[in-house]
């Protein structure tokens, strides 16, 4: 006769199996309300969700206060400089392409300084999930204008308010040659936050998603308070990011063929309402690591120091 126990046995997780607290490292600085902080919980999840172990992922970021995440988030990480972490993860992933690779950079960082790293990167189409939070503004150092804010904003370097138009980071992108994935999402949409990184990590091939995010400090205003009163509009394909119930309060559900790039280029150029889900993807566009000329073995270090030895005695004064 079976026991209670064994009738209500539960099929218990390997014991080699991760939990959230695996993915946790230090506590975050950022200040309250940040949207960073929903950037990590997904990044946890996604990771949690694919059992990954955390010393087989790296994450990569260059300067400002979404940079500070690899120190948040308990892989190995490459906290590096102002616009060049996208070098670094290069780097990693053509001397160890067994790794996956995280980026994190803000607006300032990738678009600014970074900006000439930033499309490269996307027409060489590394292996690699790139994550841009972009809050409109330099909020680390304090206010200053960034390549997204809004015209007519007053900032610490723009008291009169900006002058120049905003960058579009979706159009730009889509213009590049070798273009695979492109996304949006936003910190004030969880679910559909998690959805996109969900998909970008499945992607081979260089993931750019762009997040949204208010700083609460130095743009509380933007995107309309945080999304209360920002319009959007979700993508929706049965091969795309899902639309879950919870999100049709917040904005109207838009058919769309991610996988046709002339369809694509037209949503990237629309601001209002701002396109939420999966862009573009093209998962038959080659990796850089693929074709790449690799080196058929490593070089013995020996070796060459015994010629350098041989071609210096050449200049031996007798």
């Amino acid at each position: 006769m079976s026991t209670l126990a064994e009738l209500c046995l539960i099929e218990s997780q390997p014991s080699e199996a991760h939990s959230l607290d695996d993915y946790e490292s230090e506590r975050p600085r950022w200040c309250s309300g940040c949207g960073d902080h929903g950037v990590l919980a997904g990044l946890q999840r996604v990771l949690r969700k694919n059992d990954l172990d955390p010393e087989n992922v790296v994450s990569v970021s260059g300067i400002g206060c979404s940079s500070r995440l690899p120190h948040y988030l308990k892989t190995y990480g490459f906290h590096g400089i102002h616009g060049r972490a996208l070098p670094i993860a290069t780097g990693v992933r053509l001397s160890r392409p067994e790794i996956p690779v995280i980026v994190i950079m803000g607006d300032g960082d990738c678009f600014s300084i970074g900006g000439n790293h930033w499309l490269h990167a996307i027409r060489y189409n590394i292996n690699a999930v790139v994550l841009v939070l972009d809050n409109e503004v330099y909020a680390l150092t304090k206010m200053q204008v960034s390549p997204t804010t809004p015209d007519g904003w007053k900032t610490n370097t723009t008291p009169r308010g900006t002058y120049l138009k905003p960058m579009n980071p979706l159009s730009a992108v889509m213009g590049m040659t070798n273009v695979s994935f492109v996304a949006q999402t936003a910190t004030w949409l969880p679910t559909h936050l998690d959805e996109t990184i969900e998909k970008a990590w499945e992607h081979h091939g260089l993931s750019f998603v762009r997040i949204l995010q208010r700083c609460p400090v130095f743009m509380p205003e933007a995107f309309g308070e945080g999304g209360v009163h920002f319009p959007v509009v979700f993508l929706d394909h049965e091969d795309g990011i899902p639309v879950h119930p919870s999100l049709l309060s917040r904005g109207p559900v838009q058919a769309h063929d991610h996988r046709d790039i002339n369809e694509a280029q037209r949503v990237a150029v629309s601001v209002d309402p701002c396109p939420m889900g999966l862009v573009y993807q093209n998962p038959e566009v080659p990796a850089y690591e693929e074709v790449r000329w690799q080196r058929q073995e490593r070089p013995d270090h020996r070796t060459f120091l015994q010629r350098l030895d041989t071609a210096m005695d050449r200049y031996t004064v007798g």
